[in-house]
Order: C-alpha cells, then sequence, then structure tokens
C-alpha cells in the first residue's frame, strides 16, 4: 500500500505564504494522478489542485493565480506552494493518490491518502 505524509503545515498571516510537501513510500507505488484537498470544521472536503504524471495541472477557482502544484518524481514528493494565503484557506489540507487514467479533483477516484497537516490563517 503506498503511504503518504504531509508536511509544512503551519499558521500565518493573511497574505504570507507556506508550502506543503507529500512523501509517498512504498514498494508498489504507482499513480497517474497526485492531488490535494482540504476541510474545514463543518464544510465538505474540496479538492484544492492534482497534477497528472504528464505535470497537466487543475486548480480549483478559489485558489487560482494563488497556489501551485508540482511533483518531483525522483523524491516521490507532491508540493503545493500557497501564496497571497486568506482566512478562508484555513483548514486541514491532504493529500492523494490515484492510479488510473482519470485525473480530476473528484476525491472518489483516490486510492490513498494522507494524514493530513494543518493550515491555519488569521486576518
Amino acid at each position: 500500500q503506498v503511504q503518504l505524509r504531509e508536511s509544512g503545515g503551519g499558521s500565518v498571516q493573511a497574505g504570507g505564504s507556506l508550502r506543503l510537501a507529500c512523501t509517498a513510500s512504498g514498494y508498489r507505488y504507482r499513480t497517474y494522478c497526485m492531488g490535494w484537498f482540504r476541510q474545514a470544521p463543518g464544510k465538505e472536503r474540496e479538492g484544492v489542485a492534482r497534477i497528472t504524471v504528464r505535470d497537466t495541472t487543475s486548480y480549483a477557482d478559489s485558489v487560482k493565480g494563488r497556489f501551485t502544484i508540482s511533483r518531483d518524481n525522483t523524491k516521490n514528493t507532491l508540493y503545493l506552494q500557497m501564496n497571497n494565503l486568506k482566512p478562508e484557506d484555513t483548514g486541514m489540507y491532504y493529500c492523494a493518490a490515484a492510479r488510473g487514467e482519470i485525473c480530476s479533483l473528484g476525491a472518489e477516484i483516490f486510492n490513498s491518502w494522507g494524514q493530513g497537516t494543518q493550515v491555519t490563517v488569521s486576518s
């Protein structure tokens, strides 16, 4: 089973930046797609960004122009650079990996999930 671990969360002031990382491990790690999701208290889980094995990216409208997803396959690591953070970005951020031909922001296609890292943005 692929194991995912997020890091890089923390507390920042509005307008600040954070970079999240997700490291994947496991001998049978294979994926066509990786993504970042977030969930705030009392809200539904939201797809933030995803990236294909060919480095095609897609973002939620709420983060376009502010967040950048990337991957380093030699390190088995996924990144999310978050700039100009807003209080509404606050939540638990999860990385996820999917195997298959479909790569989207839909949580249902992802097979493996990390434990999450907390991001808190104060006004």
